[in-house]
């Protein structure tokens, strides 16, 4: 049978000493405290004490590397796909805050008229639909145990927000998705099939958690990296 319930974990603190937003760049990979993080990540998914029979990764090298500890764990291969990646932003390699930051240059204002959008990005509902198919994917392809799929936090979020039923639009500072952290969903019968954007299976995602593993150690975490 399909699997039951699916994990989506934000990879670890990122390695960004120039304090840029890295978004889809190459060369950005996991901090010694990001290497933690993950494995924090890791131990709270052996902790549940369910088995994990898939593990997906977005195929950026931070989400690859906190995808490893996982798939130590269960004993795993790491299946990459682009449908759960970093969304586009306008502003890769740009500092946005301080005095030479990206928002305070008048030629980048036009990127800010429509955040509802946003103007700036890969649209809200685009991300939100490539997530939920690719949730779908995971979980058909499982005969029995949950998955895994190693992300970033917009992409998470957005799936948060969908099942919710909320607006996709919103204040990016108050998102709930910390480094490393692990928000999971259910599949179940549902007449929110169509609103949810899901595909081919007659049911509906349900979020059933979140946790925090690496809460201790974000107090540390010079990079959040989210866009």
């Amino acid at each position: 049978m399909p699997a039951e319930q699916i994990h989506l974990v934000r990879h670890g603190e990122v390695f960004n000493p120039q304090g840029v937003l890295y978004g889809r760049l190459p060369g950005y990979g996991l901090s010694d405290l990001g290497r933690r993080m993950a494995q924090a990540a890791a131990a709270d998914l052996v902790a549940l004490g369910r088995p994990i029979s898939a593990l997906v990764s977005s195929p950026l090298q931070r989400t690859q590397q906190s995808a490893e500890p996982i798939a130590a764990a269960f004993g795993l291969e790491t299946i990459l796909d682009e449908r759960v990646i970093e969304p586009e932003n306008r502003f890769e390699g740009k500092r946005m805050t301080g005095r030479d930051g990206a928002l305070r240059d008048v030629r980048n204002w036009t990127y800010l008229v429509n955040p509802w959008e946003p103007s700036w990005g890969e649209p809200f509902r685009e991300v939100v639909t490539r997530m939920l198919h690719a949730m779908n994917e995971a979980c058909d392809g499982v005969d029995d145990g949950d998955a895994v799929i190693v992300s970033h936090q917009l992409p998470i979020w957005m799936v948060h927000r969908r099942v919710a039923a909320k607006q996709l639009a919103h204040d990016p500072r108050r998102r709930r998705c910390a480094l490393s952290s692990i928000t999971t969903f259910e599949r179940r019968p549902s007449t929110l099939r169509q609103a949810q954007g899901t595909a081919g299976s007659g049911t509906g995602w349900v979020e059933v958690g979140y946790r925090d593993p690496a809460a201790g150690l974000a107090v540390h975490a010079t990079d959040v990296g989210a866009v």
